[in-house]
């Protein structure tokens, strides 16, 4: 791995740590952030021009799927880019692992909001409260209002995986 793609690499890290943390505050994934995430992932493979072609298909048809898959409002147009960002810069076995991962982590993230509907409701965490108490507060009051889940969280999951593990 040159030095290129390890830098490439830890900045797709961070991006995704920061994607993830902004999903959970607000729900949205910014459209600047995927479109860096993508063309890191296309500097990380511009030393193998093949790799990338397959990448750019990859991402086409992942793209034209989960396109569908909004169109039925199954999952968030945020949650699309981010998937396809990261698979512009993944080879197709990047690709696999990153869908494996973030269903994995998805199934885990939905089974955490399942469990936090049936625990108390709180009261609003109050001023100096830890960090825990107040993303839980505020987590608990959005599942009252039937809030989406932050799937940000589970693709940046599956994203940093994917590459660490092509990377390593």
């Amino acid at each position: 791995m040159g030095w290129v793609s390890y830098i490439v690499s830890i900045l797709e890290i961070l991006l995704l740590l920061y994607v993830a943390t902004l999903d959970v505050a607000t729900r949205l994934i910014r459209n600047d952030v995927c479109l860096v995430l993508a063309l890191l992932g296309i500097a990380g493979q511009f030393a193998s021009p093949m790799q990338l072609i397959e990448s750019l298909i990859a991402a086409t048809i992942l793209f034209l799927l989960l396109f569908m898959i909004f169109q039925r409002r199954w999952i968030g147009g945020g949650d699309v880019k981010l998937l396809v960002a990261l698979a512009i810069g993944l080879p197709p076995t990047g690709l696999i692992e990153l869908l494996t991962v973030t269903s994995l982590a998805g199934g885990v993230l939905a089974l955490v909001h399942l469990t936090m509907r049936v625990l108390p409701y709180p009261k609003l965490a109050p001023v100096g409260s830890s960090l825990a108490r107040r993303v839980y507060a505020i987590e608990r009051w959005r599942h009252v209002r039937h809030a989406p889940l932050p799937y940000g969280v589970a693709i940046a999951c599956g994203g940093i995986w994917a590459i660490l593990s092509i990377g390593l």
